[in-house]
């Protein structure tokens, strides 16, 4: 990936356009009250890796397939869809 691209990507992961903050919020709250219910567990370091790794993986999977989210891919309908 590109200079351009990285920077394109940390765009829209920060941009407040692409998420509510309600969902942020909730999103943080669920990551951080399953990490507090797993310390002193053996999965904590698999679910603060995991979780993460996992996310990202699906980003990338999914960019990768809608080509930059400009194609329909997996069920979703993009705006603007080129055949």
């Amino acid at each position: 990936m590109a200079q351009s691209g990285i920077r394109r990507e940390i765009e829209v992961a920060f941009s407040t356009e692409t998420q509510p903050m309600w969902f942020r919020v909730l999103k943080w709250a669920i990551f951080l009250g399953v990490t507090r219910r797993l310390q002193h567990t053996r999965w904590r370091t698999v679910w603060l890796v995991g979780a993460p790794l996992s996310g990202i993986m699906m980003h990338l999977i999914y960019r990768s397939k809608t080509q930059g989210w400009t194609r329909s891919w997996g069920g979703w309908k993009a705006d603007h869809a080129t055949e």
